[in-house]
């Protein structure tokens, strides 16, 4: 094993325990503790771990940018789904909202195709992933920056939204029930997302099937009230039937696509 592939295992075993001794990195790498040493010299010198006594422990930007991709990777295949449905939604010239995610971030990718697009975000990743698409114009909103996570939220994101209108919404949901209620673990982002539901023309809510006929933390929103819920083709059968019957407007990413209301 390389340095390179040897200091990105001592990184995942950090991530997973948080803080792991010389000797245990030692004998999980069958190498010496001299060895480790100084990938821990070197790691922390780049600012990607912070050395403790007899071992060390993740630095802490590392440590959010490796749970964000990890948020990223799972359910990979569902998302990029969800997202090629989505964009097929978004017209050239559109004003389009989208709120912080994984899957709105995959979202934000495939809109590069489109023209005279102007998309409205409190997500820091999607700005990036946008920045230099010189057909899209990006409106960054402003506000806090939510501890540990990349986006914007508080009052200030609240009245800028007040005073803007958008023909299209995309809002990530935690979990969505069997009646369609949009829920997120977060009481500030569910806020945020219930000013962007009414900032919009149309608004969809978008989840992969592993979020659905569940419950989280607060309720923002109903996807029987806005245009529908796109998610991937893993929605149990049971499922899809409760939320048609709750006025959902199911859109089934993949091969097939359901848009019966």
């Amino acid at each position: 094993m390389n340095t390179s592939s040897r200091q990105n295992e001592v990184i995942e075993m950090l991530t997973a325990r948080g803080e792991c001794s010389v000797g245990f990195l030692a004998r999980r790498l069958q190498v010496s503790g001299m060895t480790i040493r100084r990938d821990l010299r070197e790691l922390a010198a780049a600012g990607r771990v912070v050395r403790t006594h007899g071992g060390a422990t993740l630095a802490q930007r590392i440590s959010f940018e490796f749970q964000f991709l990890n948020r990223a990777h799972r359910n990979q295949e569902a998302k990029l789904a969800i997202a090629a449905a989505a964009a097929e939604l978004v017209r050239d010239g559109d004003s389009v909202i989208i709120d912080s995610g994984t899957t709105t971030l995959a979202l934000a990718a495939r809109l590069k195709e489109r023209k005279d697009l102007t998309v409205i975000t409190t997500s820091l990743p999607i700005v990036s992933e946008l920045q230099f698409c010189s057909n899209v114009q990006v409106l960054l909103l402003g506000g806090l920056l939510r501890h540990g996570t990349p986006d914007l939220v508080g009052t200030l994101t609240e009245t800028n939204l007040e005073h803007l209108r958008a023909d299209v919404a995309f809002l990530g949901a935690d979990a969505v029930d069997s009646l369609g209620h949009a829920y997120i673990d977060s009481i500030e982002v569910g806020r945020i997302l219930t000013r962007m539901a009414a900032s919009a023309e149309r608004t969809y809510a978008v989840a992969d099937s592993s979020k659905l006929g569940q419950t989280a933390l607060m309720h923002f929103g109903d996807a029987g009230s806005w245009e529908g819920l796109i998610t991937d083709e893993g929605i149990h059968r049971s499922l899809a039937t409760d939320l048609r019957r709750a006025g959902v407007r199911v859109i089934k990413a993949g091969n097939g696509r359901d848009r019966t209301r």
